[in-house]
C-alpha cells in the first residue's frame, strides 16, 4: 500500500517527504516535515502514529484496520489539539458503493427469514486483523436491518448460531481483497460481491482523502467526502 499510495501522490502533483516502516519506524525522535501523513501500517502501531501526528500539528489520515477500541480516546485527543484525522475501514470508492447496496440488500431480506446472511472477505496472508475492517463495517451496516440478528462473530463456516450473523476470514497469498454478502436458502442463494483487482483503488482513495483533509479541523470519514447523490 505504501509504494501505491507514494506512485499516486506523485503523479497527483505531491512530494513524498518522509518515508517510515518496520525498518524505519516513526517515533517521538523522528524528523517529520510534512502537510499531511497517510498511516497504513499495522494495528499495534497505529494510534501511536496517530498521537505522534497530532502532536506536531501535522493532519493524519487513517487507513489501518483493528484499532477501534481506542477510537474515542483518539477522538478527544483530537480535539483537545485542535487537530485533523480521517479515518476509514476502506478507502475504494467501489467498497462504499457496496456498503450503500448492501443496506437497501438487508432492507429487503429482512422480510425473508428463510434465507440466512453471512458474510465472507478474503485478503493476503499478511493483513493480521481478522476479521477485516471492512468486513466488520459490512456486517454493522446488515445488523441496523437484519432484525433477526443482534450480532456478529467470526466463524469458520456459514453455521448460524441465535442471533449471530457468521463472518469467514480468508487468507490467501497475493490476493488484494474480496468481501462477499450471501443469503442461502435451502433452493437458493443470493450475493452481493465486490472483488478488488489491484490496490489502486484503495491507494487513490486515501490520497484523495488527503487532499480533502488538508484544510479541515477534525474528525473525519469518507462519508464526510462521498457524496452518493452526485456518483
Amino acid at each position: 500500500m505504501g509504494k501505491e499510495i507514494e506512485a499516486i501522490a506523485m503523479e497527483r502533483g505531491h512530494t513524498i517527504s518522509n518515508v517510515f516502516s518496520s525498518s524505519q519506524p516513526f517515533t517521538i525522535k523522528s524528523s517529520l516535515d510534512a502537510d499531511i501523513a497517510i498511516e497504513f501500517s499495522a494495528p499495534n502501531l497505529a494510534t501511536t502514529h496517530i498521537q505522534l501526528c497530532l502532536d506536531r500539528n501535522v493532519p493524519v489520515v487513517v487507513g489501518t484496520t483493528g484499532w477501534s477500541d481506542e477510537l474515542d480516546h483518539i477522538k478527544q485527543e483530537v480535539e483537545k489539539n485542535k487537530g485533523s484525522l480521517l479515518y476509514a475501514s476502506n478507502f475504494s470508492i467501489g467498497v462504499h458503493l457496496f456498503w450503500e447496496l448492501s443496506k437497501h440488500f438487508s432492507k429487503i431480506m429482512s422480510e425473508h427469514t428463510s434465507y440466512k446472511p453471512s458474510i465472507t472477505e478474503t485478503h493476503h496472508t499478511e493483513k493480521l486483523d481478522a476479521p477485516s475492517g471492512t468486513a466488520i463495517t459490512t456486517a454493522e451496516f446488515m445488523l441496523k436491518n437484519q432484525k433477526e440478528f443482534k450480532s456478529w462473530a467470526l466463524s469458520d463456516d456459514e453455521k448460524h448460531e441465535d442471533q449471530v450473523l457468521p463472518i469467514i476470514a480468508k487468507r490467501l497469498p497475493e490476493v488484494p481483497g474480496t468481501h462477499e454478502i450471501t443469503y442461502k436458502s435451502d433452493i437458493d442463494h443470493i450475493s452481493l460481491t465486490h472483488e478488488a483487482k489491484n490496490r489502486k483503488g484503495f491507494a487513490l482513495g486515501a490520497v484523495i482523502a488527503a487532499e480533502w483533509l488538508i484544510d479541515k479541523k477534525g474528525t473525519f470519514t469518507m462519508s464526510d467526502i462521498i457524496n452518493f447523490t452526485s456518483l
